[in-house]
């Protein structure tokens, strides 16, 4: 692998709609049909209630920063030159808390609200990231 060559998430098939959904710059939630309650990372029964009436639909990708960390190593050489980046947990207005990036917007601060942005990394995989509102 070069070091321009970003590695490819890992795609099986609970997480599949999730990142077909990046790719069609949505934010798709697994989400169940008896309790409501979408959850991550997706699985064939909900964390919550045990139910396995799993749907996915699509989130509005908004929320706020519970907590972030500076990363100053890549842990990838494909990463190197983003080195150092702010690595941000949000927790969505509907749906848990994800972990992704943030792009621009400076330092996070907790509570700042957020939305999630798709960053085309190649022609068949997008990755999602968040942006300050």
């Amino acid at each position: 692998m070069s070091i321009h060559e970003k590695p490819r998430p890992r795609i099986g098939p609970d997480s599949a709609p999730f990142w077909k959904g990046c790719r069609e710059h949505k934010l798709m939630l697994p989400t169940c049909s008896a309790c409501g309650k979408a959850h991550m990372p997706p699985g064939p029964v909900c964390p919550f209630c045990l139910a396995d009436k799993i749907e996915w639909r699509q989130a509005s990708g908004r929320g706020a920063i519970s907590t972030w960390t500076a990363v100053h190593k890549a842990w990838f050489p494909a990463f190197a030159a983003e080195a150092p980046y702010n690595v941000i947990q949000v927790e969505l207005d509907e749906g848990p808390r994800l972990t992704s990036n943030l792009v621009g917007g400076g330092t996070p601060q907790v509570g700042q609200r957020v939305e999630v942005m798709f960053d085309d990394v190649d022609a068949e995989l997008t990755m999602h990231r968040f942006r300050a509102l």
